[in-house]
Parts: C-alpha cells; structure tokens; sequence
C-alpha cells in the first residue's frame, strides 16, 4: 500500500452524539461528510424510549443533514426497567431500530433515566436475543466507592459478565473501551461481543487532562486511562480484528459547559477523526488495516453490507488547517486537537476511477 495515498470502502460511526436542536445543525455535517452511516445515541433529554420517539429523531437527523450528502442515521433506544417489549420487538423488525443502549444510571451524560436494578432487565435482553438485536453498554460502575480508573474493569466482573452468563445468545458491544482489561475480556469473549474504541483513546491517556493544568476539552466519560491501556487499545484498533471497531463517541458540548466548575464530559472530533485515524494507522504502520477498523468489522458484526462508496486518503506536504472552534448558535465547540499536526486528506471519490 502507497504511503503517500491509499482508498478504503467509506467508513461508518458505530457511536454518535448528534444532540438536537441547534447542536444538531451545527455538526451532523462534519459526520455525515465522511461517514455513510453512524449509530445514534439516544441519551436526549428526555432520552428516545420508544420507536415513535425514534422515528421522529431520525426525521430530524435527516432534515438537517446538508444537501448533496448521502448519510444514514442507524437508531438506537434508550433502555429503561420499563422498556416496552412489544414497542421493542416492533422497532426492530421495521428495520428503524439497530440496537438498544444501556447506559448504567448517572454513569455519564443524560444517563438519570438507565438502569439500576439489572436483574429487571433480564426479560429484556431475552427477548433482544431472541430477535438478534444488540445491546449496547456504557461499561462502567456507577459506585462512588469505586475509583473512577478501576470501574470498567469492575463492570466486567460485576455486570457484563453476570448478564451475559444468564443470557449467552445476547449479542454485545462493549462501547468506548478503554483498558486492556476491556480488550482483553472483547478478545476471548466469543463471537457475541464485540468493541468500538474511539478516536481521542487511541491518542491521549490521562497526562492529557491532569498533567500541566486542568484540560477540560480533554475530559470524557469513560476517562482516559494509564498510558499502558491507550497502547492496549491501540493494538487492539490496528491489528484488523474483527472484533474492533470505531465508534468515535464524538460528543459536541458547547464551551461554555465544557469550561465550567463541574465541566461536561465529552470530546469533539467528527471534524477530523478520519485524518487522526491515518495518522494512527500510518505511525503503528499498519495502514492496510484501517480499512477493516473503520469500514468493515463493523457491517460484519451488525450483519450489514459494507459501503459501495470509496474514500481516497492523500498524504499533503503540509498540515491540514482544521478548524479549532465551531460556531453553535451563541458559543463555540472546541474540535479535538491530538496534539499533533494532521497530513491526511481525504475524499469520496467515483468506484469508477478505481
């Protein structure tokens, strides 16, 4: 493969915050641009429960995706000890609703409505089994007991784990992994689980909100942890294994709530994570793996087609000048800097010139 250009099928988001509103409108571009399609996340105030409340958040998803783009908005629901199975089982047959999100209650942004008590789930994720459909997990602790670095680890031992002995057809995706404790349980999991792993984990651990000052475009939940589980997830995301995939959980905040006493958790980088992804890629020198992290494992695990759109990457003599800041009604969002300058361009291109 060049190092100084290559193509891949166009990529897709297995986990995406869209927000609503004037937040939608501001930054569904940037996704819809360079992915073809995106899992949406369902945690809106008040969170999509229901296929109707779905349906019409896919209308507007749509609504706002600029003209000329061809992108599609893959639904979740929001999973509550009161999830209404028919709704459910009806959502998924349609063909609207690709998985369900279960977010541990108060575990990170807008999660006050999830789960508290799991074994109430129990009949849920049967029946999700029963019918195919994912479950996917914020996979964290909420504990104050337990220290904010260790609760992944402790949600495997103490939910993911349990739930998924008592209901082992259950298809998983363990989201925004971020510890080799995580990959580690992913990789000898079986063939129903499943990983996404994020742009911003595969580049920062946690020096780059604590060391020097306190970073608050750096914070997200899960935290970035020890600089041995970015090195854990980065050979994880770069080795083609089919059971990894990007999910950028790109979460766009307003500054003015990122830049805060108590600041919002959550990293901005639909703008320019394909061009940080190369880099990546480009510098564990795996770039004829990119393609399967970014645009094939995870159709496969969701039992969809890859994309017929193609994406050519070109290597620039000079940096990209990315945007720092996006403009959102009244204030800004800050676009994830890695740290680092970005070469990698990119654009869609005709599978006739292949």
């Amino acid at each position: 493969m060049s190092q100084s250009e290559f193509i891949i099928r166009k990529p897709d988001d297995w986990h995406l915050h869209l927000r609503d509103g004037d937040m939608l409108k501001a930054v569904v571009g940037h996704t819809s641009e360079h992915f073809a399609r995106a899992i949406i996340m369902p945690n809106l105030v008040p969170p999509v429960i229901t296929t109707a409340q779905a349906s019409e958040y896919a209308k507007r998803i749509k609504a706002a995706v600029p003209e000329g783009h061809k992108f599609e908005p893959l639904m979740t629901l929001y999973l509550t000890e009161t999830t209404d199975l028919n709704d459910l089982a009806a959502g998924a047959e349609s063909g609207l609703i690709k998985a369900v999100k279960l977010y541990p209650a108060g575990a990170t942004t807008n999660s006050e409505s999830g789960v508290r008590n799991f074994e109430t789930i129990v009949p849920i994720l049967e029946k999700m089994a029963e019918i195919g459909l994912p479950l996917l997990v914020h996979g964290e602790v909420t504990d104050p007991q337990i220290d904010i670095f260790d609760r992944e680890a402790v949600f495997i031992e103490r939910v993911l784990d349990p739930v998924r002995t008592k209901v082992p057809e259950l298809k998983v995706v363990m989201e925004h992994v971020t510890t080799s404790d995580g990959v580690d349980y992913v990789m000898s999991g079986g063939d129903n689980i499943g990983a996404t792993i994020t742009t911003h984990h595969l580049i920062i651990n946690r020096n780059a909100y604590l060391a020097g000052g306190i970073k608050p475009h750096y914070y997200c939940l899960p935290v970035a942890k020890r600089e041995e589980h970015r090195l854990a997830l980065r050979k994880a995301a770069t080795s083609g294994n089919a059971k990894f995939f990007l999910g950028t959980d790109s979460a766009p905040h307003p500054d003015g709530a990122k830049e805060a006493a108590c600041g919002c958790a959550g990293i901005y980088t639909s703008l320019n994570t394909l061009s940080c992804l190369a880099h990546v890629f480009e510098q564990d020198g795996a770039l004829e793996n990119l393609e399967a992290f970014a645009s094939l494992n995870g159709p496969a695990f969701y039992g969809l087609k890859p994309n017929d759109q193609r994406v050519r990457f070109t290597k620039s003599e000079t940096p990209i000048a990315y945007p720092d800041k996006i403009n959102v009604q009244n204030d800004k969002v800050t676009v994830f800097d890695p740290g680092f300058p970005l070469f990698w361009k990119h654009e869609e291109i005709s599978t006739d010139t292949i």
